[in-house]
């Protein structure tokens, strides 16, 4: 059987890979597809995925109409020479459309809730799979599970923080440190939307420096304001987790990884007017604190810090959160395995999901 999986955004390696590695050793031909965003290729690259770029993503308006069509186009003439019998996306129009055009099956994950991405391409896909916390109703073809994006490479079955990297960071083990995340806002889904100005950046920068923490900020696209360099991490991007597993705390406008550190067990702060379904999810288990805007930010921060056996509570919250979830990634496998029927299966029996606990 061959699969196609289109990914958007550098999580989206993260969430496929353990389903691709798993189903490529049972004889699955697999070939990702992509746009050369962030760091999507140099992840396919380190894992040693088969994949094909189309190039730089667009940024304006006009752009986004033109890469519409030309990423169609490729994606299109590839699906046409590899001829899968399947495809995968967390919420791509352009696998979805092209597995329509080719009357195959496209299968989405969907945990944002984006109604104008959602709309380019649930008329094409088969199956929309969502967490349970996800408030939109997406119809008969919506399958919920009891679960989170992030678990699908964090869960402790599939993630064990690595302890260099105290060295790549240049910290030791007992010294405590944040990260910070900044965005660039030029996705679709940003428009209209804001996180912190510049002066906020650094007084929350000054506040953690002043409590005796190291600061490392990841930033997209080279946004990072230049009396703030010097603060910028220098860690290979497949790295990243195992920071955020052994950071003291994380806080910052990206939503993604706000939740990988919620499921670290890392004190988490998200700050943005976007709203997250899984990062509100997480709030309810106090894994990861969200705000609209700056109002209450450092209070919260020096709460958190001040809480004594910090690292025990927290770890005690993570683990609540997993009894709760299911292992979503041996879920998706068995999903694709059995596909179509799987989706019959859990449209008449949705306890059916925790056999994958």
């Amino acid at each position: 059987m061959k699969i196609l999986i289109d990914i958007g955004h550098p999580a989206h390696v993260h969430i496929f890979k353990n389903v691709a590695w798993n189903l490529s050793q049972k004889g699955y031909e697999i070939i990702f597809t992509t746009r050369d965003k962030e760091n999507e290729l140099y992840l396919l690259k380190k894992y040693n995925f088969q994949y094909i770029s189309f190039g730089k993503n667009k940024k304006t308006k006009l752009g986004k109409l033109f890469g519409l069509i030309y990423f169609n186009f490729r994606l299109l003439i590839v699906a046409i020479k590899f001829k899968p019998d399947l495809y995968l996306s967390h919420g791509s129009m352009y696998a979805a459309q092209v597995a329509w055009l080719l009357r195959k099956d496209h299968i989405s994950l969907e945990d944002s809730g984006n109604t104008e991405q959602i709309k380019l391409y649930a008329p094409f896909t088969k199956a929309i799979i969502t967490p349970d916390f996800l408030p939109n109703d997406l119809g008969e073809k919506q399958i919920r599970y009891k679960s989170n994006h992030e678990l699908s490479y964090l869960h402790p079955k599939y993630f064990k923080p690595n302890k260099d990297i105290y060295q790549f960071l240049g910290v030791s083990e007992k010294e405590p440190y944040a990260i910070l995340r900044f965005v660039s806002w030029f996705a679709t889904h940003d428009s209209g939307q804001k996180g912190l100005c510049l002066k906020e950046k650094e007084a929350l920068v000054n506040n953690l420096i002043s409590k005796g923490l190291k600061v490392f900020i990841s930033s997209e696209r080279h946004q990072l304001p230049e009396n703030l360099k010097d603060y910028s991490i220098k860690i290979p991007p497949e790295k990243i987790h195992d920071a955020l597993a052994n950071a003291t705390i994380y806080i910052g406008e990206g939503a993604t990884m706000a939740s990988e550190s919620g499921v670290l067990g890392t004190p988490s702060i998200y700050i943005s007017t976007i709203t997250r379904y899984y990062n509100i999810d997480q709030e309810k288990f106090g894994l990861v604190f969200n705000f609209l805007n700056f109002n209450g930010v450092i209070e919260k921060v020096n709460e958190i810090l001040e809480i004594q056996n910090r690292k025990h509570i927290f770890k005690q919250r993570q683990q609540k959160f997993l009894d709760e979830k299911i292992d979503l990634t041996t879920f998706l496998i068995w999903f694709i395995e059995n596909w179509p029927k799987s989706f019959k299966t859990l449209k008449k029996d949705p306890d059916y999901q925790y056999k994958f606990k």
